[in-house]
């Protein structure tokens, strides 16, 4: 926004000496100025510097001080440049030929020094006033613009998120969004607690139940299992009926990926054995196995061009599973470098060596306690 000292003035006369003093009063009480001794000169001087206001006289030859105010006003971009008449015939007369020609103000001749002074930062503090409006407005549209663009973007990484919802929980699917991750789907090798779970009495339960009962109690269940994976930020790595495979420490690394999963395991066999009560109302007896194991995997995207699948493949995953096939209704069973790295923080106790499928050698196996007493869960006070 222009200021009375930084305002620059365009003063047009025929008369040169006119101008300069004109031009020199101004510049003594700080405005820059500019001039022009004609009125085609004053368009050109117009638009090469762009002043805040013009002193213009009425009567020069050629362009008349009417016809430049009219070619001022025929510039959308001039619409509210201020412009001060400078006559020596009868104002009276002449007012009404400069309002219609668009001018803002008159001085009549010999100019009286006060007068112009007055005039000029009035109609400067108007200018000014509409240059910041302009400004504002400006700064609005912009802020509307890119609020749209914001939106927009906004819209398409929730639609992101909710796509990597699917194999993340929030937070990892918000991180990875946002860049703090790398690209999830590339494979890549890394260390990681794989957890497997299924309901012990779900085969049995599916032959002599209803499907919408099979469903309804399968959606009970994912529910809640669902639900504590996404508490202790693990990942999901498939659904498959009752079981379901899920692991710690990718995408996006944990400080204690083991303790974090036999915790979540612990919360589960809760959850489960609060579930069953009403199950077995119903008739049914399901109870739930866990196995856990740690070990290095190779993961990444698994499938095909519009149907990837974000997997872990290693001996570790099979351990796991077997662990897990090996498990009671309401034990988990870990392996035992989840033991080890557990370091007494949660009870275990030894199962003994399994013999698994697909291990050559017996297995050291570690069953951990759980308190499913009513009211009391892994992070509970009893």
């Amino acid at each position: 926004m222009n200021t009375d000292v930084s305002a620059k003035i365009l003063v047009v006369d025929d008369v040169a000496l006119n101008v300069k003093l004109l031009a020199d009063l101004l510049a003594a009480k700080g405005y820059r100025t500019c001039s022009a001794t004609s009125g085609a000169e004053a368009l050109k001087v117009l638009a090469a510097e762009r002043p805040d206001l013009v002193l213009l006289d009425v009567m020069m030859p050629g362009m008349s001080g009417y016809d430049v105010c009219r070619a001022i006003r025929a510039d959308p971009a001039q619409a509210m440049l201020p412009v001060v008449l400078v006559t020596a015939l009868d104002p009276a007369e002449e007012r009404a030929k400069g309002l219609d020609a668009g001018a803002d103000d008159f001085l009549s001749k010999p100019v009286s020094q006060a007068e112009l002074l007055a005039r000029v930062r009035s109609l400067l503090r108007i200018k000014s006033l509409y240059d910041e409006q302009l400004r504002q407005r400006g700064e609005l549209a912009e802020l509307n613009r890119t609020l749209e663009q914001r939106v927009a973007d906004g819209v398409r990484q929730l639609e992101k998120v909710s796509r990597l919802k699917r194999f993340f929980s929030p937070q990892l699917a918000e991180l990875i969004v946002a860049g703090g991750a790398d690209d999830p789907l590339k494979s890549h090798r890394r260390e990681i607690t794989v957890v497997f779970v299924d309901l012990r009495g779900f085969t049995a339960f599916t032959e002599t139940a209803d499907p919408e009962e099979v469903m309804s109690v399968l959606g009970e269940y994912h529910a809640e299992i669902g639900r504590l994976v996404m508490e202790h930020e693990g990942t999901l790595e498939r659904f498959s009926g009752d079981g379901l495979m899920i692991f710690f420490n990718d995408p996006v690394p944990v400080a204690d990926p083991a303790p974090r999963a036999v915790r979540m395991a612990q919360a589960m066999q809760c959850e489960v054995e609060r579930l069953s009560v009403g199950w077995r109302k119903r008739g049914y007896e399901l109870q739930m196995g866990v196995g856990i194991a740690q070990g290095f995997a190779t993961i990444g995207g698994i499938g095909f061009p519009g149907r990837i699948d974000y997997g872990a493949i290693g001996n570790v995953t099979n351990l796991a599973a077997r662990l897990c096939g090996e498990a009671h209704g309401g034990e988990i069973l870990v392996s035992q470098r989840v033991c080890a790295l557990l370091d007494g923080q949660i009870a275990v106790e030894s199962r003994g060596e399994l013999v698994l499928k697909g291990f050559q050698r017996p297995v050291p196996a570690f069953r951990v306690t759980v308190d499913t007493s009513p009211g009391v869960g892994p992070n509970t006070e009893p």
